[in-house]
């Protein structure tokens, strides 16, 4: 059985700015995430937690230090190998949701297919899956104005799992939603963690939604402050 970790940082950093603007948002993280995992990362503006989502997630780069996702040197990379990473291997899912407007439901979580270049048939077959996935299976030609807030975020799941990353990054994603809604989209994410195995990686600075997770980290002025694994309350 491999046991490999999925994500390993060593000593990572991250500065913005040169000389005495410089800026350490990241000042020498230590992390391992496992396969399978739900993490919470939480910590006050300013604290790095963004930072170290945009870097786990290859939207940002590291300034010293290593990052392995399942054993590839990621800080080595190029911004062609990091964007062929993010689409073969991890999903996002936004507060905002970042839908197109005027396009349907289909179309939305079509989306991430037309860039493997996929033909149309195959996209639309993957996207219908994934909507009924994600509880929508009657929404395909509805447009994110025709829809909820719960539903416009289960439109930006699918289309964030109709790849099948090993990794989902959620950034405040109940962040413009109802309680209720946000119980059924932390259980959505929660059944996608436990049945598909899907490994999600989401900050948030509720602490109530935290408890959907298997494990809470803090950050703050750049480091880890704490790393505790729970029990799911809030399942």
């Amino acid at each position: 059985m491999n046991s490999s970790p999925l994500i390993q940082l060593r000593g990572l950093t991250k500065t913005y700015g040169h000389g005495d603007a410089a800026f350490q948002a990241l000042r020498g993280i230590d992390l391992t995430i496992q396969k399978g995992d739900f993490v919470a990362i939480m910590g006050p503006s300013g604290s790095g937690k963004s930072t170290l989502m945009n870097t786990l997630g290859c939207l940002d780069t590291p300034t010293s230090g290593s990052y392995q996702y399942e054993g590839i040197p990621v800080e080595t990379l190029n911004a062609h190998q990091r964007s062929l990473l993010r689409r073969h291997a991890l999903g996002f899912v936004f507060q905002g949701f970042n839908l197109l407007s005027r396009t349907s439901a289909l179309e939305n979580v079509e989306l991430p297919m037309l860039y493997r270049g996929l033909a149309r048939s195959e996209r639309q077959h993957l996207a219908r899956e994934a909507l009924a996935a994600v509880g929508l299976p009657t929404k395909l030609r509805n447009t994110p104005a025709e829809l909820s807030g719960g539903q416009q975020q289960r439109v930006a799941i699918a289309r964030a799992i109709v790849t099948n990353p090993s990794t989902l990054f959620a950034d405040e994603p109940t962040g413009n939603l109802d309680s209720k809604t946000t119980e059924e989209i932390m259980h959505l994410l929660i059944r996608l963690n436990e049945e598909r195995g899907i490994t999600v990686l989401m900050v948030t600075h509720e602490d109530e939604v935290a408890t959907y997770a298997k494990r809470i980290i803090r950050v703050k002025d750049g480091l880890i402050e704490s790393d505790n694994t729970q029990a799911r309350t809030g399942s």
